[in-house]
């Protein structure tokens, strides 16, 4: 999805803007060395939400929006999240992206790593054009996705709450870097800090929303509407929070018999495509998808309320309906 504006003021200010940062994404992943050209454009070939960017440029119209450092900034928050993307993949042994081949199947785990790590590099040669602060951002964002990333890939430690864990997770792999898109579009167009911090708590509160409706979508939607192929995190051992309300549920001893042959599934062999079909359809209407979708409606409200003390107006009107529309996607 990309960000819905619900004005046409704000659409015709910034479709222009999202063009040029889409050029200048372009030139950003350009490489001189052929084979790396071809793996650096691949995702961006295969096009995207744009979501981060517009975030971006949306902020930015709480100030000065105009300035050229917020279009170099939305490059920078894209070229950071197309590089999670082929780390990902990689890790969770996704098999499409964006409806095209994960690169890591066109070209092999090494070279999709080397390339998420060229983006990267690209991204930060951007970024200090745009000053310490931006870059002290920048890194701290960069922190997080790995943190993320590493706690998502060991798990929980022994008597912490797994829901809360993930929840952490979901900050920090998502909220962190929609959160530092926000943050960059009020602070490089000269916002005031209330503003600027406001911002950022509604993109952290909103990534994680978006999140825990991709684990929704991801069960119940096709991959001709998504591009990924639904299950892949079943598949892969990867916690979403349906999976660990099914498991918090079978743990207290409440759960029915359906709910303990669903999950003795789940921790099954899922290799063959018939299997896991037949588990993702099984998942898609247990009552803990329902309850992802509600705790997803949870965080965008809080998302919401976060920016209520903005000035009234289109901007706030489009994170509003943004908000809302992270909801609607999952229900």
């Amino acid at each position: 999805m990309s960000l819905p504006l619900g004005s046409a003021e704000l659409e015709d200010v910034l479709t222009p803007r999202l063009a040029i940062v889409e050029e200048r994404l372009r030139d950003a992943v350009g490489q001189a060395d052929q084979l790396a050209d071809a793996t650096s454009k691949h995702l961006v070939n295969a096009g995207g939400k744009r979501l981060r960017p517009m975030l971006t440029l949306l902020t930015a119209q709480l100030g000065d929006g105009a300035r050229p450092e917020v279009v170099e900034a939305a490059v920078v928050v894209e070229l950071t999240h197309l590089a999670t993307l082929y780390h990902d993949d990689v890790m969770d042994s996704a098999p499409t992206r964006r409806g095209a081949p994960a690169a890591h199947e066109v070209w092999g785990n090494s070279v999709a790593i080397l390339t998420g790590d060229l983006l990267f590099a690209r991204a930060s040669r951007v970024v200090a054009g745009l000053g310490p602060e931006a870059v002290r951002i920048q890194a701290q964002t960069f922190e997080r996705l790995c943190l993320g990333q590493l706690h998502e890939t060991v798990g929980p430690r022994d008597g912490e709450d797994a829901v809360a864990h993930y929840i952490q997770v979901l900050a920090d792999k998502t909220g962190s870097l929609i959160a530092t898109s926000a943050r960059f579009g009020a602070l490089l167009a000269g916002c005031e800090p209330a503003t600027v911090e406001r911002v950022t708590r509604y993109g952290e509160l909103a990534g994680v929303a978006f999140q825990l409706a991709d684990d929704v979508i991801d069960v119940r939607s096709s991959a001709d509407e998504t591009g990924k192929t639904p299950g892949t995190d079943l598949r892969e051992g990867v916690p979403t929070m349906p999976v660990l309300l099914l498991r918090q549920r079978v743990a207290s001893g409440r759960a029915t018999a359906e709910d303990e042959k669903l999950l003795a599934d789940i921790d099954g062999d899922l290799s063959s495509d018939e299997v896991l079909a037949d588990v993702v359809a099984r998942l898609a209407v247990h009552p803990v998808v329902d309850e992802t979708s509600a705790k997803a409606r949870e965080w965008a409200v809080r998302a919401s309320e976060s920016v209520d003390p903005l000035p009234d107006g289109p901007v706030k009107d489009a994170l509003n309906t943004f908000a809302d529309a992270l909801v609607a996607r999952a229900a």
